[in-house]
């Protein structure tokens, strides 16, 4: 049986496990909203030029404000929150990092790369001895959401050491509003990141954001340089990030789907153990043999190998996508 596949959305390594799938793949291997912000017409001087600094501007004061940052001097543009990644780890010297785990795995490789030594934990209060301590926040994959409360008094407790605590909330948008810890960065030793491509169902772009004290925040925008984020990328989420309208639609209706598959995967026997409202967790210990029925029927779901038991399914998109997946499981009932 083939090993899962490091990251969702693979769907040229898909065709290559399952050659014989129907097309078109569905792939509900990630967490990205299967309803995406309808593209807005684009100048083409956007693509002919490099992106101008009031344009960028103008995205970080709209970001500020849809993230709830205390200022938009707290907030740093990048092409995706993946080229993050490192830039933060590297905010401290090489020292000792501790991740609430089990969790999205790039933020260990990071970290390592930046010369940490990592380890990852389930229990929060070990994190405060950290360097540099990270928590997901709704977690992936099982969509754990600790209260602010506990993580402020976290960060407390770093920065008595020096720490800083990294708050990866990426699925937050679809999490309550008031659990983001974006209004508290200047605390000092906080920083939080924010996905556009996830929630706005558009990771082609590229593009996410770090919130953090203006100190840090400044070392973080020197890092990226110039002409980090594309001229697209930011007239694009100028647009999407201020269209309250479609984010609090689109909250209801990614909300309603995820009650829908969870009842589509409870009466196939599974066991729905977490997740958020753009992808649920469910357990089975048949969850490798059915990842491979399903692969075999063209659709794509994320297993992990560290937690045999687990599968992650993100929302269909269509209707015809729902029916596939039903009957998929029809097929193979467990």
């Amino acid at each position: 049986m083939a090993e899962p596949l490091e990251h969702g959305g693979d769907l040229s390594a898909a065709r290559r496990l399952f050659p014989g799938a129907p097309e078109p793949f569905i792939d509900l291997s990630t967490g990205i909203n299967p309803y995406p912000y309808p593209l807005p017409q684009l100048p083409p001087a956007l693509f002919e030029r490099l992106p101008q600094a009031d344009a960028l501007t103008r995205l970080i004061d709209i970001a500020a404000k849809a993230y709830g940052a205390p200022s938009s001097a707290c907030v740093v543009a990048a092409p995706g929150t993946q080229s993050l990644l490192p830039l933060v780890a590297a905010l401290k010297p090489a020292g000792r990092v501790a991740i609430l785990g089990p969790t999205y795995a790039e933020h260990a490789r990071a970290a390592a790369l930046a010369g940490h030594r990592v380890i990852e934990t389930r229990e929060l209060n070990e994190l405060s001895t950290a360097d540099l301590a990270i928590v997901v926040n709704p977690n992936n994959p099982d969509g754990r959401l600790l209260a602010t409360a506990d993580l402020l008094a976290l960060a407390e407790k770093l920065g008595r050491r020096a720490g800083i605590l990294v708050v990866d909330e990426a699925f937050m948008d679809v999490a309550p509003l008031q659990t983001s810890l974006t209004r508290d960065v200047r605390r000092g030793n906080i920083v939080v990141l924010r996905s556009f491509g996830k929630f706005f169902g558009l990771a082609g772009v590229r593009l996410g954001f770090a919130i953090a004290a203006e100190d840090i925040a400044a070392r973080l925008r020197a890092h990226l340089g110039p002409w980090a984020v594309s001229g697209p990328a930011i007239a694009i989420g100028e647009i999407a990030l201020a269209d309250n309208a479609w984010i609090e639609t689109t909250r209801v209706r990614l909300a309603q789907a995820a009650q829908r598959l969870d009842r589509l995967l409870a009466g196939a026997g599974l066991e729905v153990v977490g997740g958020t409202a753009l992808f649920r967790l469910a357990q089975t210990p048949a969850a490798a043999a059915l990842c491979q029925e399903l692969g075999r029927a063209g659709i794509l779901v994320r297993r992990f190998s560290e937690h045999p038991t687990w599968l992650r399914f993100g929302l269909p998109a269509e209707e015809q996508a729902w029916q596939r997946l039903a009957n998929a499981f029809a097929g193979n009932a467990r």
